[in-house]
C-alpha cells in the first residue's frame, strides 16, 4: 500500500483533472490553505471550494502530471510531501513546459486516522536563466506522463 500522504497527492491531482472543486476541497482539514500557480490563496475547505468552482466553470483546464520526488515525516502524524509537475492541455498529448510546478504538500492525521492537506504550494518551475533545468525538469515529467498513457 502507498504512503497515505503520497495517496493524498495523488488524489488532489486527480481533483484538479476531473474538474472536481467539491472532491479537490475535501481532501484539506477545515482550516487547510493553498497557494496556487499564479500566487493566490483560499484558506479553508469552503475558500478552496469556492476559489476553484469559477476556474473549472469558465475555461478548460491544463490536466496534472506529477512525480513525488520525496516524502518526509515532520512529527508524529504530519508529513512533507515534495512533488514536481507539469500540465498538458485539453486535447494535446504533450506537456507545457512553462507551466512546470515544484510542488510542497503537508499533510496531517486527523483524529479519526483520516490524512488532511493542511498546506498545498504549487510554485511555478521557470528556473530563470537556466534553460537546461527546465529542459531536465520536462524530460523528468514526461517519463511519467509517458508511464500514464
Amino acid at each position: 500500500m502507498d504512503d497515505p500522504a503520497v495517496e493524498l497527492y495523488r488524489k488532489l491531482l486527480q481533483a484538479w483533472n476531473d474538474r472536481d472543486a467539491a472532491a479537490y476541497a475535501r481532501l484539506f482539514s477545515d482550516d487547510g490553505s493553498i497557494v496556487g500557480f499564479d500566487g493566490s490563496t483560499a484558506d479553508g475547505k469552503d475558500e478552496i471550494k469556492a476559489h476553484l468552482e469559477p476556474i473549472f466553470a469558465h475555461h478548460p483546464t491544463a490536466a496534472y502530471v506529477g512525480k513525488v520526488r520525496a516524502v518526509r515525516k515532520l512529527a508524529t502524524g504530519s508529513v512533507l510531501v515534495r512533488a514536481v509537475a507539469g500540465m498538458v492541455p485539453p486535447g494535446k498529448r504533450s506537456l507545457m513546459p512553462e507551466r512546470n510546478a515544484v510542488q510542497s504538500l503537508v499533510a496531517s492525521r486527523q483524529p479519526n486516522g483520516d490524512w488532511k492537506i493542511e498546506m498545498f504550494q504549487n510554485t511555478p518551475a521557470r528556473f530563470d536563466g537556466r534553460p537546461i533545468e527546465v529542459e531536465k525538469l520536462t524530460r523528468e515529467l514526461e517519463i511519467e506522463l509517458e508511464g500514464a498513457q
